[in-house]
């Protein structure tokens, strides 16, 4: 069965990115023309996910609740939990168990961002039935930043290593992942970290044990950026920026997103279109109706 819930994790301190960050989150931020939680929605839209459960701090629940709404406008359901205290990544599964049910889900981190040729295919297809965990690994020169995933010929995960000293593969484990109706009894199990918070690669590693979790591999000719400093932000911002001015095309425009693979109407759009106050902008999403008649 196709996955069709998907949760936004964004409630992180955000830290490095002081002082910036002290008045509202990261994900409120602007990444060139569209503020940072658009990017992350339009994957979970762009994979086939329509019900999705972003968790936020209290303090900016109201700031989201007005930026995205209910996400009608769109054609999907747009709700909100508030995470009151850092509990990890895997806390994701607590906070949302009630929205998953049994179902099966995708969680992606706020501030990761994806771009590359036949993406939207690509997490259609990691979208559909599973059985365990997929994640998605991103080919990098310096892994030592991040989780680090060992894989065998058949894609299949033989090794995670949070930070290795050594290393050990350039598959960088990024913040997208695909989980079968499992996924909160495992999260229930796990013991929080030295530093107190219930991990992500803990709960990977659960499913690896059982050997149930794959790989979906992104080559050199995508783009990830974990969007969690000054100089990714500034860097992404270029790339989205010199991307639209060669080709006419946004990244990560929901309206745009959500009329080409069939949300909503014409009309809809057209609406969307009337209400942003950026005529740039809005003449952009125009154009798209245009094109597409």
């Amino acid at each position: 069965m196709a996955i069709k819930k998907g949760i936004i994790l964004a409630a992180g301190k955000a830290t490095r990115l002081h002082p910036t960050s002290l008045a509202f989150g990261k994900q409120l931020m602007a990444i060139y023309d569209k503020p940072m939680i658009y990017y992350p929605l339009a994957t979970l839209m762009a994979a086939g996910i329509r019900d999705v459960l972003i968790i936020v701090t209290p303090r900016d629940k109201p700031l989201f609740e007005t930026l995205l709404g209910n996400g009608s406008q769109w054609g999907i359901s747009i709700s909100y939990a508030e995470q009151h205290k850092q509990d990890g990544i895997a806390g994701a599964f607590l906070i949302g168990e009630k929205f998953i049910g049994g179902d099966n889900c995708c969680l992606i981190l706020g501030d990761n961002f994806f771009h590359g040729p036949g993406l939207d295919g690509i997490l259609k297809k990691a979208g559909g039935a599973i059985d365990g965990a997929r994640i998605f690994c991103c080919h990098v020169d310096e892994p030592s930043a991040y989780g680090v995933a060992v894989l065998d010929a058949a894609g299949k995960v033989t090794r995670l290593v949070e930070k290795p000293k050594e290393l050990i593969s350039n598959w960088c484990a990024t913040g997208l992942y695909f989980y079968d109706n499992q996924a909160c009894e495992i999260a229930k199990s796990l013991k929080p970290s030295a530093r107190g918070e219930l991990e992500i690669t803990d709960l990977n590693i659960r499913y690896l044990e059982q050997g149930k979790l794959s790989a979906v591999t992104l080559d050199a000719s995508y783009h990830w950026f974990d969007l969690g400093t000054h100089g990714n932000i500034h860097d992404a911002s270029q790339f989205i920026r010199d991307h639209e001015k060669r080709t006419g095309k946004k990244i990560g425009c929901l309206d745009e997103v959500a009329y080409t693979n069939g949300l909503i109407s014409r009309e809809q759009l057209m609406e969307n279109a009337s209400k942003i106050g950026n005529p740039a902008y809005a003449e952009y999403i125009r154009n798209v109706a245009v094109e597409a008649a």
